[in-house]
């Protein structure tokens, strides 16, 4: 949600909301923003904020006292931690650190920012607490042989319709991704995690089942390669998560080694079609994902699209011809269906790969040729 003087905010609520949702090191949400008055025709002075957290969202509302802006905040937790007490929890070097509400200027916009990561703070801690008090053997031992690693995160879950059961989201990979992409353009490091969740069980079993697991990344880092895509290596009978984490780590360093190799691929099939087809009128110069060509037999003239998959050469490109002379009843351009039946090896090189696409586009252009004159497309 954007913040600005047409939602009604006052300006230093503005101004706070506004730094913290452009420095706050994970993604941060302002699911609505609300007035006192319940008609809604006062000054917004607070607003419900999803906070990122084991790779999820928890729901806090802040509200302000406009009428009094010296006063800092108040922020409600849900309804499942009504045992979150922050000020009352030793902060990681062992205080108790009230100075972000004790000395509050409503005037200096970092103060919602530094109260909003300090209460995250505690929260990990609060739930690591929570973990930590778990009546099960298994999950004690689990939890002793991975605390080493730095940045994970627990979550217990309990309420009266659901099971209980404890989340973990594990950080992997100790490798700068961003680095490896030449001219990245993501502005936060990019990261793996691992979640795993465990139902909460009363005993120790000799060879217990194995836990929910699923790779979790950011939206931007399905540029590069696709998560779903990768195939978790099996969890053994007997195995616990800290045996389980290296071999998988060592596979997924593989995987986006690989993607990254794949970017130059991509490259040289782009490089290698502008010998048969002249300069792209666009294309992607960071993943090489997409290119689009203008061509012409005889006086019609049309784009070729290319969307080129991130397992490319293992997976071949998808084609679709565009006119730019033939028109459907809403003024849209006529495209062909997305092309995939043409002759294709992952095992050629790109020069090949290129000269057959172009022997295949030279029949099915005057295929789609005479399907916009014959208004046979939509």
């Amino acid at each position: 949600m954007a913040v600005s003087a047409a939602d009604n905010v006052p300006p230093f609520i503005a101004a706070q909301l506004t730094h913290l949702l452009s420095h706050f090191r994970l993604t941060l949400k302002v699911e609505q923003m609300w007035s006192a008055d319940k008609y809604n025709s006062g000054p917004f002075d607070r607003f419900t904020l999803l906070i990122p957290f084991c790779l999820d969202f928890i729901k806090w509302d802040v509200i302000y006292n406009a009428e009094c802006p010296t006063v800092a905040p108040d922020v409600i937790f849900g309804p499942e931690d009504e045992d979150f007490h922050p000020f009352h929890m030793p902060s990681d070097d062992g205080t108790q650190a009230t100075s972000c509400l004790s000395d509050w200027n409503y005037g200096d916009p970092t103060r919602l920012l530094s109260l909003v990561q300090f209460l995250r703070d505690q929260y990990v801690l609060y739930q690591r607490k929570r973990v930590g008090e778990v009546d099960d053997d298994r999950l004690k031992f689990e939890i002793s042989t991975i605390l080493s690693r730095e940045g994970i995160e627990m979550h217990m879950s309990s309420g009266a319709e659901k099971p209980e059961e404890v989340k973990f989201a594990v950080p992997l990979l100790d490798m700068n991704i961003n680095k490896m992409v030449p001219s990245c353009p993501w502005r936060y490091p990019q990261k793996i995690h691992l979640q795993v969740v465990y139902p909460v069980g009363r005993k120790y079993m000799s060879a217990p089942s194995a836990p929910r697991l699923k790779l979790v990344s950011s939206s931007e880092l399905k540029a590069l390669f696709s998560i779903d895509d990768v195939k978790l290596p099996p969890w053994l009978d007997g195995m616990c998560l800290a045996e389980y984490l290296p071999n998988l780590e060592e596979y997924l360093e593989k995987q986006v080694s690989e993607a990254v190799l794949s970017i130059d691929l991509r490259r040289q099939f782009i490089e290698a079609l502008a010998i048969q087809l002249g300069r792209p009128v666009e294309a992607d110069p960071v993943f090489c994902r997409k290119a689009t060509f203008l061509s012409a037999t005889g006086v019609f003239t049309f784009l070729i699209h290319f969307l080129i998959p991130t397992q490319f050469p293992k997976q071949q490109p998808t084609i679709m011809l565009q006119s730019s002379q033939h028109f459907n009843s809403q003024m849209a351009p006529l495209k062909s269906r997305p092309l995939v039946d043409y002759p294709w090896s992952p095992r050629w090189e790109p020069l090949l790969m290129a000269d057959r696409v172009y022997e295949f586009l030279a029949d099915e252009a005057l295929n789609f040729k005479r399907q916009c004159s014959e208004g046979t497309l939509q």
